[in-house]
């Protein structure tokens, strides 16, 4: 019945943009600004704006209105992640500089992807509640394609700078034209050529990579202190033209410089000290805002020491083929790439190694607490695009160590609705739910205030006044099906695992053999085979999707030690979902 009402809603909203007022009743309203839940509200909403938030009581509704039964529901503003690069897939293969792994997936078919893939991974935050996304760091290619894509009303908001500007270029990532990332500062007369040439494309902030390279920490100051002069200039040229400035800056010295030197927003916590009162003061006065990205660098050093691991939630709503590519690392280990791969898990499984990182983990967070209790503004954001860090999906994580770093639930909240909007000086036009702002909000289930996860539980999207088809919005093929259920394989995640599967669905050896049938049959026999296999682990050494039918020539290990079984599986879709499988040994 519920799914009935869902889409007579839709159809309502897809026959005519409503001129008249829609109604949002007998809700309870999250007040993101004042940390306060308040019931049996009504808000009123006309086109793409809200025009009213009223006490259910004082409200006459006019027969025949639109009205949605906000009855046991909590309303929040639309999410922001304020930190996410969508030239990044979020893949293995996404930063060569860091893992360079080009000789099998070359870097430009990378760029190709995560061009080809913008709007999917878009779609992928609005389904979160996510309503807007901050780049900080793009190309000029994105930025285009930003512009065209910002014609559909039912996509997030994204607000993007171009490449960065960089103290230090990587070279990995010279030469690339309109598809280079970073642009190189080299002198004072690159800093405003650096800002003018972005203009063209109509930028809506400035970024600036500030890295310091050198031996010792007297070595990075002394290196920060020769660049400050063309980083002011910087600053002080995007100011120029009514742009503000993001920073990445690390390092408390570096960060510190930025700010004043005129930086708006910091898109790291710093991690190599205990920041001081000072320090959290000087944020404060000038009204900079931090970005904590917590996860991120974990997300590589677990890659590093091939210990990836994704949850159901994660596996069930990320790019099938980004997730699925972190699993490569199994397979890689086996190619020339060996002596590499084997380094750096060698390496990042060193006791010496774990405890630095698990330093700098607890510094990132007792900076956040301090920062936060000080008064500090905090944006939630991810990094996401970078190796590990799902778009969208990985949002709630962050959220969840934001948590564990002592802030508050309403804290956490305000970092993911209003203080995102107040970085580029958008808070009048939305992150909260009052007269006047935009219809982007979303219907929650429970109240995320007793749980975080209750963010995850969501009824309703609304981006523009325009309700997501949150079952629909992500196109279901034939080949994200069966890449979705391989990267659960792998995980050993039967939850995930069972997701794209058919209730009644059909297991066959090849050609006629039925072995199983329906659900409950295969989560007995695939949770006994992972939790017997913890190491198993499954190659696909060719695909060929036709139709509806996908067929995975397959290299599976961990079954038995030092043996790898080749199979072939067949699978066929039907509704959505995968209704039969074939398999040919």
């Amino acid at each position: 019945m519920k799914i009935k009402i869902k889409i007579i809603i839709l159809s309502l909203f897809c026959i005519c943009r409503f001129q008249a007022q829609v109604y949002v009743q007998n809700v309870t309203i999250a007040d993101v600004i004042h940390k306060k839940m308040i019931p049996n509200q009504t808000v009123i909403m006309n086109g793409k704006v809200i025009t009213a938030v009223k006490p259910s009581s004082k409200i006459k509704i006019p027969e025949n209105s639109h009205i949605i039964n906000g009855e046991g529901k909590f309303m929040i503003p639309g999410m922001t992640d304020s930190h996410v690069h969508f030239f990044q897939s979020g893949g293995l293969y996404t930063r060569p500089d860091a893992l360079d792994l080009r000789k099998h997936i070359p870097y430009e078919k990378e760029i190709s992807w995560s061009q080809n893939h913008m709007e999917d991974l878009m779609k992928r935050y609005l389904k979160m509640g996510i309503t807007s996304v901050i780049d900080p760091g793009a190309t000029y290619n994105f930025l285009k394609l930003r512009d065209v894509l910002k014609e559909n009303e039912r996509l997030p908001s994204v607000y993007m700078s171009g490449p960065l500007i960089t103290t230090y270029e990587p070279e990995v990532f010279k030469n690339l034209d309109k598809n280079e990332p970073f642009r190189l500062l080299t002198s004072m007369n690159d800093a405003k050529k650096l800002v003018q040439e972005q203009l063209p494309y109509h930028p809506d902030f400035i970024k600036i990579w500030y890295i310091v390279q050198g031996g010792d920490a007297q070595k990075k100051k002394d290196e920060t202190k020769r660049l400050e002069p063309m980083i002011k200039a910087v600053i002080d040229e995007a100011h120029r033209n009514n742009l503000k400035v993001a920073v990445h800056a690390t390092e408390r010295f570096t960060a510190e410089t930025a700010v004043q030197n005129g930086a708006d927003f910091l898109v790291h916590n710093i991690e190599d000290e205990i920041v001081s009162a000072d320090f959290v003061q000087l944020l404060k006065s000038k009204k900079v805002i931090v970005c904590p990205t917590l996860t991120v660098m974990d997300n590589y050093y677990d890659t590093y020491a091939q210990k990836t691991s994704y949850n159901t939630y994660e596996l069930q709503n990320a790019n099938p083929e980004s997730i699925g590519s972190m699993y490569d690392v199994k397979h890689l280990i086996y190619t020339s790439d060996s002596t590499m791969l084997n380094k750096r898990k060698s390496r990042f499984g060193d006791p010496k190694v774990k405890a630095y990182i698990s330093k700098t983990d607890s510094v990132r967070m007792v900076n956040l607490k301090k920062l936060a209790d000080g008064g500090v503004l905090i944006a939630a954001g991810t990094d996401a695009g970078n190796i590990g860090t799902q778009h969208a999906s990985s949002f709630i994580r962050e959220l969840k160590a934001m948590k564990e770093s002592g802030m508050e639930e309403w804290q956490i909240l305000q970092s993911a609705t209003i203080n995102p909007a107040r970085i580029l000086n958008k808070d009048k036009q939305y992150g909260s739910i009052e007269t006047g702002k935009a219809a982007d909000f979303v219907l929650l289930n429970a109240n995320p205030i007793t749980n975080l996860d209750h963010l995850t539980n969501i009824d309703w999207v609304f981006k523009n006044g325009l309700p997501v088809d949150r079952d629909h919005i992500i196109k279901v093929t034939p080949e994200s099906l069966a890449q979705q259920q391989l990267n659960a394989y792998n995980a050993r995640d039967i939850e995930a695992f069972l997701e794209p599967y058919a209730d009644d669905v059909e297991m066959y050896l090849f050609p006629s053999k039925l072995i199983s049938k329906g659900k409950d049959a295969m989560r007995k026999t695939y949770s006994t085979l992972f939790e017997a296999h913890p190491d198993l682990h499954c190659e696909i050494k060719q695909r060929i999707v036709n139709l509806n039918t996908v067929i995975d020539k397959e290299s599976v290990s961990g079954m038995r030690p030092g043996v790898k079984t080749e199979a072939t599986a067949i699978y066929e879709i039907k509704n959505d979902k995968i209704s039969k499988v074939y398999f040919l040994y």
